[in-house]
């Protein structure tokens, strides 16, 4: 795919009380972007044009397409504006649509979720199924101060723009790296999908810019995140996902500091010397 620039240069006027000036401002690029499942256009998202071989496992992983590494053979990415997932599953479509599943929204166990534009779309069985159980990983409030601090440092454009969510992912004991996007849901979905193409390691934590409503919260149940933390806040439905999961749910979360709303016991004010070195 061609590269697009991930953000531009526009001449901005500034009006306070004491007068006027010109200014230049960094705007971001949001672009439609199609995603497929072995040819067959699943959706079409407003996205960051970055990393979309991640975006694009990720988002078919959301949307319930694939499930775990094993199914996804290849990811490709088109001139046109389309990444193509190639995956041993079952496409789940229906007849007579052109290749597209807009057919899904007349679907009544369909639900719409709470993403931007609309894309989001979910089944009902995904917010009803049970979850595997969650590794139990733990982490100080050091550690959770090293993945805020690698998440937004690493937010190279949401300095530049302030127009963009982060998601960090910490594993192995350390911060293992970052993903942005225009939307919460996309930058979430990048890092499932570094998890589904083995660029990260499952059972870490992960740190999220956006709130933590009930499709941010499944996602992370689903690929077995057990440590999820926001800076922001979560949803009562997200919250209830969380408690059937048995995953940490924080939100609030500030270099030394954060609010537990489920199961606490992951995260310690610090780990024994021995602990720290290994903890996810």
């Amino acid at each position: 795919m061609h590269a697009s620039p991930l953000d531009v240069a526009v001449s901005t006027l500034i009006i306070a009380r004491d007068g006027q000036e010109a200014a230049v401002e960094r705007v971001l690029v949001e672009q439609p972007v199609e995603v497929a499942l072995n040819e067959r256009v699943i959706g079409t998202a407003m996205v960051l044009a970055q990393d979309l071989d991640v975006f694009g496992a990720g988002f078919l992983f959301g949307q319930g397409y694939v499930s775990t590494p094993e199914d996804i053979v290849e990811v490709v990415l088109c001139e046109q504006g389309r990444v193509t997932v190639y995956a041993r599953t079952e496409d789940r479509g229906g007849e007579g649509t052109e290749g597209r599943s807009d057919d899904r929204d007349a679907d009544p166990e369909t639900i719409i979720t709470s993403g931007c534009g609309g894309t989001g779309r979910i089944s009902r069985r995904m917010l009803e199924e049970e979850f595997s159980p969650a590794a139990e990983s733990r982490m100080d409030l050091a550690q959770v101060g090293e993945l805020i601090r690698g998440t937004l440092g690493a937010s190279t454009l949401q300095q530049d723009t302030h127009c963009v969510h982060a998601c960090g992912y910490w594993a192995e004991g350390r911060f293992l790296g970052c993903f942005e996007d225009v939307g919460r849901h996309n930058a979430v979905d990048k890092v499932i999908g570094a998890i589904l193409l083995r660029r990260f390691p499952t059972g870490g934590a992960v740190y999220t810019t956006g709130r933590l409503t009930s499709d941010m919260v499944l996602k992370c149940a689903r690929i077995g995140i057990p440590i999820v933390l926001s800076r922001s806040a979560p949803s009562s439905l997200g919250l209830d996902i969380a408690r059937r999961a048995d995953l940490t749910l924080g939100g609030y979360a500030r270099p030394g500091r954060v609010n537990i709303f489920n199961a606490p016991r992951r995260i310690v004010a610090q780990l024994p010397d021995a602990d720290a070195t290994t903890a996810s």
